[in-house]
């Protein structure tokens, strides 16, 4: 079968006697988002509701989004350690070079770090193919440098790949990303250079579209995920993920970092769902898929 977005893809899909570790059916795996925009450039949203004429650079979105490196991060990373929980955490590269105290703190601390794309607004799908070779070379040798050790994992800014995207990524030595939407489990990508697992991201448990679009709050965000997970595990038959994920400009506020650490706590000891990094979730279907 060949993929629906990847150029040259042939996908290999997971059976219907997929399991995750410990035969469970449920998969959730702990994102935090910590991202930073280029020099001049400002995130594409922001709390304020009226727009700005055309051509203002909004000041407000931008220093909105500049309080994940000042406050938000460090809040999201003490919630994971009170519950002793490891996450994948996707890092602009911007920040190896503007934050890399923090980076080297992440990777200390177990957590996954995740390739982000040099900075948010770069998005593939708006670059020619040379340029998204140039941003994941780039990206790649910013936080290697830092981490102490090339990501194996990667999504794109608002995980919008080129269509050659995943091709450049398994070049670079990659083993995963997070640029599908088009499965409740991961699958596996073959080009004649190698593999590459496509894990999806989904966005049901996200506080950004939660609460900057759909305008709910922190508790709905808890109940959201209470609701869907005794859904799956009442009625489902086959393996599937879910994703909790919070922004560091976002759910890293005081007002929602506890939410965060509430969905957490729901399921770090619970024996029927398993919880797991983006990359341990590579290395088990990899091992799965011959």
């Amino acid at each position: 079968m060949q993929d629906a977005v990847a150029r040259g893809a042939r996908v290999t899909r997971l059976g219907r006697d997929f399991r995750w570790p410990g035969r469970r059916l449920v998969a959730v795996v702990f994102n935090v988002a910590y991202e930073a925009w280029s020099d001049g450039k400002t995130p594409g949203l922001g709390p304020m509701g009226n727009p700005l004429p055309a051509g203002v650079f909004d000041t407000n979105a931008l220093s909105w989004g500049h309080y994940g490196q000042v406050r938000g991060i460090e809040r999201l990373l003490k919630a994971l350690d009170r519950v002793k929980l490891k996450a994948s955490v996707m890092v602009s590269g911007v920040l190896a070079e503007r934050t890399p105290d923090t980076i080297k703190a992440i990777a200390a601390a177990g957590h996954e770090i995740v390739a982000h794309a040099y900075a948010q607004e770069i998005v593939p799908a708006a670059l020619a193919p040379d340029a998204v070779e140039a941003d994941i070379i780039k990206t790649t040798e910013v936080l290697t440098a830092i981490a102490g050790g090339q990501p194996t994992g990667w999504i794109s800014p608002r995980g919008t790949p080129a269509r050659n995207s995943a091709e450049l990524l398994l070049k670079a030595g990659y083993r995963w990303h997070g640029d599908v939407f088009d499965d409740d489990r991961p699958y596996v990508q073959k080009f004649d250079g190698g593999r590459i697992v496509a894990i999806p991201l989904t966005m049901e448990i996200n506080d950004l579209p939660h609460a900057m679009r759909f305008g709910r709050s922190p508790r709905q965000f808890v109940e959201e995920f209470d609701n869907l997970l005794g859904h799956v595990l009442a009625v489902e038959d086959e393996a599937l993920m879910i994703d909790v994920t919070a922004h560091a400009h976002c759910y890293g506020r005081p007002s929602g970092a506890w939410a965060f650490e509430a969905v957490a706590r729901k399921v770090m000891w619970r024996d029927d769902v398993w919880v797991g990094t983006r990359g341990e979730i590579a290395s088990h279907v990899l091992g799965a898929v011959k």
